[in-house]
């Protein structure tokens, strides 16, 4: 079982919102992240997508790309970023997903010797006082998310932890985020939100035992990174 990661899809095949806008690198994207997951993914291996799936709005809408993504093999599991604006009641969205299509939020998930949590997270630069708020929230997700796991997890298992906000600022100092991932002994982290052609952020960074990487589409070339 190898286990890939992806995210930002920023998906809108219910509407026209082309990214291409935003530069060549956003040029016929999905086609290219198809072509690589065809070449790359098993059924039995596992996708990771890290939030920013879909610019809809509503369920219904996001269900149109949702199901462009269950056309492709592999299991997947996602969990929500800041533009999922459709990501709402967790038993409409799961009872909706395909076969081998899980959401994660508050909660975990195991995949033989694979566990994986997962929460947003929030911008940990120039905090206003609800960015503050929000955070706080999110370091209780994620450590409730986190707490799931250590009950799934056994001897010999491997436990990723995903999020959409970067950890960690861009001087990749240590946060309440690394610290929770350090107390709980994750093996690697993946995120993503950081865009555009002027990002200087760190694809890949081990920290205190800990490997991180950066995984928005634009960012590695719209192909799978490999994780395990």
């Amino acid at each position: 079982m190898n286990v890939y990661a992806i995210s930002d899809l920023h998906l809108s095949f219910s509407s026209s919102k082309p990214m291409d806008i935003f530069g060549g690198s956003w040029d016929n994207y999905w086609q290219k992240i198809c072509d690589d997951w065809n070449i790359k993914v098993n059924e039995g291996d596992i996708v990771l997508i890290s939030g920013d799936i879909s610019w809809a709005m509503t369920l219904e809408n996001a269900l149109v790309d949702l199901k462009e993504i269950a056309k492709l093999k592999g299991i997947k599991v996602f969990i929500k970023g800041n533009h999922d604006y459709w990501w709402s009641s967790l038993s409409k969205i799961r009872a909706s997903l395909d076969e081998n299509m899980y959401i994660l939020q508050n909660d975990a998930i195991k995949f033989g010797n694979i566990v994986i949590a997962g929460s947003r997270l929030w911008n940990l630069a120039n905090q206003t006082a609800e960015d503050k708020k929000i955070n706080a929230r999110e370091l209780m997700r994620m450590e409730m998310s986190l707490q799931k796991a250590e009950m799934l997890r056994e001897e010999g298992d491997i436990l990723i932890a995903m999020c959409h906000f970067p950890p960690f600022d861009a001087t990749l100092s240590d946060s309440e985020y690394t610290k929770l991932f350090e107390k709980y002994k994750v093996d690697s982290v993946v995120y993503g939100h950081l865009h555009g052609k002027e990002c200087r952020a760190v694809k890949y960074v081990e920290k205190n035992q800990i490997k991180y990487y950066l995984t928005s589409c634009d960012q590695v070339d719209n192909k799978l990174i490999k994780i395990y």
